[in-house]
């Protein structure tokens, strides 16, 4: 509200305004009655207000209550054109978009591919001037980011032009102070100097940036197992191990993006590996991440699924939950209980470092592979932390699975472009 003086009318409407929008954004559907009620407006500042937001197209009359003695009063609803936002989830081999309206509704989305090489694991690579050449043409991500954004848009009767803001998680982060990414460089071409100078001029609307992990720690924080709590710890293991860190209510990036990178993280258990950045291994990614659970399921006389590691390991686990279920956490099931005991321990090794420095109220376990172990890895994990760690932190598994990095992309782009078009001061 800049060039407002607190307590002057106009910002009182906006209060008001903003109170009610938020009430229909929360509720769907509300007469004028409900809002004056919710609010205390009396209701001839309610039919103001209302008024006043149908005028911006914001508000719009949806239909009218029913079953009760009177006439039918109208019922308002937030007008689901008055924005709509683009979400991207970059992997090495897809991209994947789609648009919401300002309601929070997903009304398009598109994919196309990104062929590209990746890391040992899967993982995100090596950080630094290896990441890729410096020569390297931003050009085909470009294309690729352009096609999916255009190919959503299309797809929701819109343009791109139409969209308020688009947000892009990809493995690892831009560097706040050189714009490069890093800890990415499976990621052919993300790496020019200039990628986002070239994304910007060819996106006519703000476009921002985050990693993926910390993407799903949104959905999870909006949306699913993390609603209410403001420090938790997100745990993602799918192609590579990764982590959010979500302090006081705000994700922690750290002074490169870093922060989270935990697949690089020294553990008992796994030899001591040094020149992490530059062979892109680390010793938590070694011990537990999907290639080392392929690797001990070999060592127990298991073969694995085909596939990506991340996609191999994931099945591997839920027919190990099948074949073994509880009984792995009796010490029975046979090699599948073995696997999942073995799995939990090296998750449990890793996650008892970050407790004992970060002590949260709650970790989340998210990512294909940790949502194919299910309740059975879930409960052997606590299992394992409990006695390894002093603090003792509720573990629930992650419960926005239907594309979570998408689904916090989309839910960052809606809070800041909310705070923008729901400010009818401006």
């Amino acid at each position: 509200m800049t060039g407002t003086t607190p307590g002057t009318p106009r910002v009182l409407r906006a209060m008001n305004d903003r109170a009610a929008l938020e009430l229909l954004l929360a509720h769907g559907s509300l007469s004028r009655g409900r809002i004056g009620r919710l609010t205390g407006l009396s209701k001839p500042t309610a039919s103001q207000l209302l008024a006043r937001l149908e005028a911006a197209g914001l508000v719009r009359v949806t239909g009218a209550s029913e079953g009760r003695p009177g006439p039918n009063a109208r019922l308002y609803s937030l007008d689901p054109a008055a924005a709509h936002v683009a979400g991207l989830d970059v992997t090495a081999t897809r991209i994947r978009a789609a648009v919401a309206d300002v309601t929070g509704r997903t009304v398009g989305s598109f994919e196309v591919p990104a062929p590209g090489r990746s890391g040992p694991c899967g993982a995100p690579e090596a950080p630094g001037p290896s990441d890729a050449p410096e020569g390297r043409s931003a050009e085909p991500v470009v294309r690729q980011v352009v096609a999916a954004v255009d190919g959503a848009a299309e797809a929701a009767g819109l343009t791109r032009s139409a969209l308020h803001r688009v947000v892009i998680g990809t493995p690892g982060a831009f560097d706040p102070r050189t714009g490069r990414l890093r800890y990415a460089s499976h990621l052919p071409g993300w790496h020019s100097p200039g990628l986002l100078e070239e994304l910007a001029a060819a996106l006519p609307v703000p476009v921002e940036y985050d990693n993926d992990v910390n993407l799903a720690a949104v959905a999870e924080h909006r949306l699913g197992a993390a609603r209410g709590h403001e420090d938790f710890v997100l745990l993602w293991n799918e192609q590579g191990l990764g982590a959010a860190l979500v302090l006081g209510g705000r994700l922690h990036r750290g002074r490169t993006g870093g922060a989270g990178e935990v697949g690089f993280l020294p553990v008992p258990g796994s030899p001591l590996l040094r020149q992490v950045a530059r062979a892109n291994r680390g010793g938590f990614q070694e011990l537990a991440g999907a290639r080392a659970l392929l690797r001990t399921a070999r060592e127990l006389g298991i073969e694995p699924p085909a596939g990506r590691d991340g996609e191999a390991a994931a099945k591997l686990l839920a027919r190990a939950v099948e074949r073994a279920g509880p009984e792995a956490g009796q010490d029975g099931g046979g090699p599948y209980g073995e696997l999942l005991r073995r799995a939990a321990t090296g998750l449990a090794t890793g996650l008892a470092a970050l407790v004992a420095v970060l002590d949260p109220e709650l970790i989340v376990l998210s990512g294909g592979v940790l949502a194919a172990g299910g309740e059975v890895l879930r409960e052997l994990v606590r299992r394992e932390l409990d006695e390894l760690a002093a603090p003792r932190p509720r573990l629930a598994l992650g419960t926005v699975t239907d594309h979570p990095v998408l689904s916090g992309a989309l839910e960052s782009a809606l809070a800041t472009t909310r705070d923008e078009v729901f400010d009818t001061s401006r």
